[in-house]
């Protein structure tokens, strides 16, 4: 007769992923999260200049903005969506959107600057 011999582990042990699938499941939580957060904040982002385009306004003074400034900002915001979409398979993503969404907002600040001093 043969006896079978079984081991014996611990319950909880037997539950677990192994560790190289707990770390996948952990990076995916945090690209998930990582991705809202930063698509929040760049949407907070695109509302902020409104203030500052209001305040050009009201006062009618831009002197104390500096043109060369708001056309860097808009270069640069424009550029990194160019940069974005051609690095995503020149698909437009979020991150593209956002920062599509920040050069405009550029765009319009910089033309609030120029109407003002005209």
């Amino acid at each position: 007769m043969t006896t079978a011999v079984t081991t014996s582990t611990s319950a909880s042990t037997d539950r677990l992923p192994p560790p190289h699938l707990r770390a996948a499941t952990w990076r995916s939580h945090y690209l998930r999260t990582l991705t809202w957060a930063f698509t929040l904040f760049s949407t907070i982002r695109v509302l902020t200049y409104l203030p500052t385009i209001a305040a050009i306004v009201a006062s009618g003074d831009s002197s104390q903005h500096s043109l060369l400034t708001w056309l860097s900002w808009t270069g640069a915001n424009l550029t990194m969506a160019a940069w974005l979409y051609e690095q995503s398979g020149q698909r437009v993503n979020r991150a593209v959107g956002v920062n599509i969404g920040n050069g405009l907002m550029c765009v319009l600040t910089t033309a609030v600057i120029v109407w003002q001093r005209m």
